[in-house]
């Protein structure tokens, strides 16, 4: 049995959580949609996606990035912010040009950047007003997941911390996805504890896995993102699943589609400890609490 056919049957075994509505029917019609390419992008999606592109080209240049990046101002605008953050600018020297930006951040930084813009656009797809502000608190928990991501796998499971930044951009592209189409399906993002459970019992992944293969992510991160839905954190933790596990446990926000599965915690601090040699998760992330406020700043700009 195939990754999907066992997301779809964990989805069935969920009961149907609101009257009239079969929610797994749904979130298997929405996964149906994006593994037919029904996505439109706005414009600066666009760029970023052909930035990406450009990227996978060996000989190109930092001048050929930087004008890709200065053709849309809200990248260049977050190269730029990202370029400035305490992570990539510890001597203190501001930039405030593209270009320098570009190589001080370097390729795999601004491939992740890439991916940010693509995934935050698709807060521009959501019908109404109500989506449009339940894209932004996704987005807002995105970027602490992100951030957090970076800084332990730089500092704690060693895992290549570029690879665990973008897999924590990208992680949640599936609920954007879900909150775009969720116009068509009237009531389904109604604000009732429980009433997404089947997101959590498979649709998450059945959808995420559409939306991340159309958008050409490797599988490198792709496995690790699966490890992530299946939620079993290794102890000690070291691979790129169990960095994302504990950055979006320890996210200060979290995702509105848990508070809607029902699984959410808000109101709750995560307390979450393990040892790695003679150091402490707690240790590393409270001598890094300036690099992750600064980097998430970042991508909240």
């Amino acid at each position: 049995m195939n990754p999907d056919q066992h997301r779809s049957q964990l989805l069935h075994q969920a009961p149907t959580q609101r009257s009239g509505m079969d929610v797994p029917a749904i979130l298997e019609q929405i996964a149906d949609a994006a593994s037919r390419d029904e996505m439109i992008f706005p414009t600066t999606t666009e760029i970023a996606l052909k930035l990406q592109r450009t990227l996978d080209d060996p000989d190109c240049s930092v001048d050929q990035l930087a004008r890709l990046v200065q053709a849309d101002p809200l990248l260049a605008a977050r190269v730029v912010a990202v370029a400035n953050s305490v992570i990539y600018n510890r001597a203190g020297r501001s930039i405030a040009d593209v270009k320098s930006a570009v190589a001080r951040i370097g390729f795999n930084t601004l491939r992740v950047l890439a991916a940010a813009v693509v995934v935050r656009q698709m807060e521009d797809m959501a019908g109404t007003p109500e989506y449009r502000r339940m894209a932004v608190r996704l987005w807002e928990h995105t970027a602490h997941v992100a951030a957090l991501a970076q800084v332990i796998a730089r500092r704690f499971t060693h895992v290549d911390p570029d690879m665990a930044f973008f897999a924590g951009i990208i992680h949640e592209v599936g609920g954007f996805y879900l909150i775009a189409r969720a116009g068509n399906y009237p009531g389904l993002l109604e604000a009732e504890h429980g009433s997404l459970l089947a997101w959590d019992n498979g649709g998450a992944a059945l959808v995420g896995r559409a939306v991340l293969k159309h958008l050409g992510a490797p599988d490198a991160v792709l496995g690790g993102i699966e490890g992530m839905w299946q939620g079993y954190l290794a102890l000690p933790p070291q691979s790129l699943a169990d960095t994302l596990l504990l950055a979006d446990q320890l996210a200060p926000l979290e995702s509105p589609l848990s508070q809607l599965a029902g699984t959410g915690s808000e109101g709750t601090v995560a307390s979450i400890d393990v040892m790695l040699g003679d150091r402490t998760l707690s240790s590393i992330l409270e001598e890094s609490a300036m690099e992750v406020d600064s980097l998430t700043n970042a991508l909240r700009t």
